[in-house]
Parts: C-alpha cells; structure tokens; sequence
C-alpha cells in the first residue's frame, strides 16, 4: 500500500521576551508548513533495503518527526515559564542596562506598602495590565493599611488606555448608608467592576495574596504603627493589639483570617453583580438588619477632558472633585500670570489622613490611578466581628469627593508617543490645589526627563509623621520609559521591571 503524500502543518509557539509588551490583544499564532515527502523518498533506488521498499524513508520520517516534537515540547516547557504561563511569583526579567531608581524599561507601581508595590509587580511581570496590578495592590492595601483604606472604604479612579486613546473613569456614585453613621461598602464591586473591563489576568489570582496576608499575617507598616499609636485601640481589638491590649507597634505581626475568608469567597464572584454580595450578607447578620441593603451601584464612565494649548487634561466626573479641578486649572490658565509661584506646599495639610492612594503605568503610555476612602482614620471605628472589615464613615450627608480627583494630562492628541502625566494624591482634601499647582510647574518647565526623584525602593525614608500627611503620586512616560515618584519623597515604595 502505497503512502499518502501531503502537508504536514505545525504550530510554531512563541516565546516571550524581556523586550516584548503584552499588549490588550490576543497574540497571534503563526503556522508555517512542514511537508515531508513521502512518495519521493520510498521511490528512491537507494531505499531498497532488504526487500523492504521505504525503510529508510520511513525511518528517516520517523528520526525527523521525532526531532521536531522534541523541539516543540521545549518550547511548550519554555512557555510554561513564561508569564503568561505561569502565574506564580516570578523574579522581573533582567535588563539589558539599568537606569537611575523609579525609571523603568516596561511598567511599574508605586503605592503607600512595601508590600503591595511589590504585589503589583509581580502581577505585572506574570503578564498582568496596569489594571491588574493596580487592582491587586489596592486589594493588598485593604488588608495592611486598614487605617485609610479597606474593603468598606469607597474608590475612585482614572484609567488610560494607550492603545484605545480612551480615558475611563471609575465613579463609586453618591455615598449611601448600610446602617446609621456606616457607609455601603463599594470597594469589591467597584474594583470587580474595573477588573472585568480592563483587566487580563483571572480575578481569583489577584485575591490570592491579599488573602494569604491576612490569614497568614502581615508586618505592621510605620505607617499602620503611627495610627495605631494615636488611635489607641478602641474598637481595634483583637485584631490589631497584643494580649495585654496595647496597639500593635512597627514590626508586630497582624493577622485577620475572617478577612482572608471574605476574600477567598470573592475569588468565587463570577460577575460584577454577584461582586460583594457575600461580604454584605456577612454584615446584615453582624448588624442584625432585617433585609439586606441595595448593592452599591459604581459605573465606569467616559473620563472628563479639558482641551489646552499644550495636550488634554482627564479626571474624574462628579460627586468627585474632579470638576472643581477643571475650574481651577481653568480659573488659573486664563488668569495673566499663570505661575505656580503662588503654590502652597503639599505638606501644608492637617496630619490626619483620610484616604489612599496609588498608581500604575507602563511604558507605552497606559496608567491607572485609583484613590479610595474611609473618611477618616480606621473609618467609623466599627469592626465587623465576622468579616475583619472596618466600615466607613461616609454616609450620605458627607462630602466623598473632595479627597478624588485623579488626573492625566496627555501631551498631544495627534502624537502617539506623546509624554503622560499621572498625579493622584492621598491625605487630606486639598488635593486638587496640589495637583494644580505640580501641573502648572509641569506645564511650565516639562520635567519628565528629571522625574522621579531619588527614594528608596524599599522603605519610606520620611518619618511617619510627614508622611503621614498626605503624599502626591507621580507616575510619567516618556521616550518608551515609565517613571515614577512621589512628593514628599520616599513616602511611597515602587515597584518595576
């Protein structure tokens, strides 16, 4: 019986790179034919061997079949250990030449934790976007800074997609109240909500630190530790006090299992409506309601813009501050001598810090800057004995916006390189001041090619007093490079490859 001729088509699997960005689209697989000619080998006068026409072709097809799987099985084997591949911790891949500290060749992320920076970045290395790293750490921050954020706290956020040119903007809506002097927690669905949209890795992966944190325990931060200490423990106990009652001091362990429960449920949410719900049935039982309260309604909305000379500005819409942003930089455009001269410190501000803050950004212009609330420090002080979550305090006669407004200034519409601006501030509610005024300084005298200044990448070189005060987030790119920094400086660690 005589073979079959015809062409044998296989596969050709990519591998990643260092130097390759993962993009918001599938990568393509190109396949390239192979075809082993049969016929033309058995018909050969030399492949007669011992009465047996074709064994050397056959056995020629087979040693070249054998060969080319054994080579695609490493490749498989390569790409396992890829990031896409693997979605374990994984070290960031080694650059050809390094750059001054907060300048990085594909993305990176700053945030108030050591921890969750670093968190952010190992979601980037496996492959994550700019959303999920920035997800990822502010779930992380919800367990290791309960003080200025957590899951009762409500968020906000900016997110520029390079490859769209589209702005979109995270808004948590008006405040609504689960019980009197409590707010609705919205942090679970509004980051599920942003997640799904823009996010590329699976939704439980991005749980599964923050989770691990507290049930295994987590490090007490200056920061943590400085709030704790003025706090007092009042309503914080057990959690976040030793045996004898004391507050927790810099380097206790914490732990918060029912919290670390909350989150492994979460990981099960399956779509953006059922985001929250386990946690919110949690707390009609804790508070003793009688119906459960309607879900928190967050919604992703087309971004504000403001045209100038110089490029376009986004922000947030309202409740947030965002608009009052706009007409302060309007307001100040317009006036004759437009000069940051007039600008106050950003460390001018009371020390009490009432919300958080971070951001993430690659190089190819994509950032997300997310800033979130729970009114004040540890919130409403009520901890939820079921869940470990401290609930806010914003209810619906308080004022949630004056702490949100994120902002990104693009340089040109028509550029597709052009230089970004990400600021995103925490602390208290005269953020739209600072970022005016570091916008005019920008607009001024571009400073991109200067930024980030030196900090340390590990711990916070300010005292926990000056940082505690409130912190400026700046996150840029320019000339295919992302940098990052933060004023006062060193108050918040980053994280890039």
């Amino acid at each position: 019986m005589e073979a079959s001729t015809g062409a044998v088509l296989y596969q050709k699997l990519q591998l990643w790179e260092p130097g390759m960005e993962s993009g918001g689209e599938e990568e393509e697989e190109t396949a390239e034919p192979l075809v082993l000619s049969l016929r033309r080998l058995q018909n050969n006068p030399r492949n007669q061997v011992g009465g047996l026409p074709g064994a050397w072709a056959r056995l020629l097809a087979g040693l070249l079949l054998l060969a080319v799987s054994g080579s695609l099985a490493l490749r498989q084997l390569h790409r396992k250990d890829s990031p896409k591949g693997n979605l374990g911790p994984a070290a960031p891949p080694a650059s050809r030449h390094s750059h001054r500290p907060g300048v990085f060749h594909h993305s990176a992320i700053i945030s108030p934790a050591a921890t969750c920076s670093q968190l952010g970045q190992e979601l980037l290395v496996a492959g994550g976007s700019v959303v999920d790293a920035g997800v990822g750490a502010a779930l992380c921050l919800a367990v290791v800074h309960p003080h200025t954020t957590g899951l009762g706290a409500m968020f906000w956020g900016l997110f520029y997609n390079s490859s769209s040119g589209n702005s979109t903007a995270l808004t948590a809506g008006p405040a609504q109240i689960l019980a009197p002097g409590l707010g609705l927690p919205t942090a679970l669905s509004a980051l599920h909500l942003l997640h799904t949209h823009f996010g590329r890795l699976p939704w439980p992966h991005l749980l599964a630190k923050p989770a691990m944190l507290a049930l295994k325990g987590f490090e007490v931060d200056a920061s943590l530790a400085s709030a704790l200490a003025a706090q007092g423990s009042k309503g914080l106990c057990p959690l976040f006090c030793h045996a004898n009652g004391t507050p927790l001091g810099l380097g206790a362990l914490a732990t918060n299992p029912n919290l670390a429960a909350v989150l492994h449920r979460e990981a099960l949410a399956s779509g953006p409506d059922l985001a929250g719900s386990a946690l919110l049935n949690l707390l009609v039982k804790d508070l003793g309601l009688e119906e459960p309260p309607a879900q928190p309604m967050p919604s992703l909305e087309p971004a504000l813009q403001l045209l100038m000379p110089q490029g376009v500005l986004f922000t947030t819409p309202g409740p947030s501050a965002g608009p009052r942003l706009l007409k302060l930089l309007e307001s100040t455009l317009h006036s004759s001598t437009p000069s940051p001269a007039f600008c106050p410190s950003h460390l001018q501000m009371p020390k009490t810090p009432v919300s958080s803050a971070l951001a993430s950004v690659d190089s190819s212009g994509s950032m997300l800057l997310l800033t979130s609330s729970i009114n004040s420090v540890f919130g409403s002080g009520h901890l939820s004995p079921s869940t470990g979550v401290l609930l806010s305090s914003l209810v619906a006669s308080s004022t949630p916006s004056a702490w949100a407004c994120p902002l990104i200034f693009r340089g040109s519409l028509d550029d597709t390189e052009a230089n970004m601006l990400g600021l995103v501030a925490s602390g208290a509610p005269r953020e739209a001041k600072a970022m005016t005024c570091t916008l005019l300084n920008h607009l001024t005298v571009p400073q991109i090619q200067q930024q980030p200044q030196h900090q340390s990448q590990q711990r916070p070189t300010e005292s926990p007093g000056i940082c505690g005060q409130g912190t400026l987030l700046q996150v840029a790119v320019h000339s295919e490079h992302a940098y990052v920094s933060s004023v006062p400086n060193g108050c918040s660690p980053f994280r890039g490859y």
